[in-house]
């Protein structure tokens, strides 16, 4: 299975969570799908790596991660979180199905038919898990539908970004 390697949406989002983290206190954060694990470790330095977990649903994304001062959790969502978070981050997959893909690099890019499926799944189980005032922070495209977002839990774009024919966007979630 191929791990998601930090792209335009990555970096935005690490640059974004730098500045969040420096005028927002943390005293729990979970990196949802972690990939790479970037958004992990970016927190980890401001944050301290005892307060960090990261969770994806690729073994073999969580596997070099266990090297890391983090704690690592091979998870289908919330699956095997048992824990409450002040901060949840997802870079989820969020593009619409696109069947000219492979099936390995749609897993980390495709967020169902119509690209929502998988951030509302999240958004649904991501509830029970935060901390009073806990936030959640979520990246998606502006090819993701967001009306049955909107309807489930109202948010904020809080950071956006233009690339290429889509436009990437951080909400933020309370």
């Amino acid at each position: 299975m191929e791990i998601y390697q930090p792209s335009d949406d990555s970096y935005l989002f690490a640059d974004f969570l730098k500045i969040y983290l420096k005028s927002h206190k943390v005293n729990s954060y979970l990196d949802m799908g972690t990939g790479s694990g970037i958004l992990a470790k970016t927190a980890a330095n401001l944050i301290s790596p005892k307060k960090v977990t990261a969770a994806d649903i690729n073994p073999e994304a969580v596997k070099p991660l266990q090297k890391e001062k983090f704690k690592t959790i091979q998870s289908n969502l919330f699956e095997n979180i048992q824990d409450k978070y002040d901060l949840i981050t997802f870079n989820a997959p969020y593009l619409p199905l696109d069947k000219r893909e492979s099936k390995e690099s749609s897993l980390a890019t495709t967020g169902g038919l119509l690209g929502d499926e998988i951030s509302l799944k999240f958004l649904q189980q991501a509830k029970q898990h935060l901390n009073k005032n806990g936030r959640i922070l979520l990246l998606i495209s502006s090819l993701t539908p967001t009306n049955k977002i909107k309807k489930l839990w109202p948010y904020k774009i809080v950071a956006r970004k233009k690339i290429f024919m889509e436009e990437l966007l951080i909400l933020e979630f309370n």
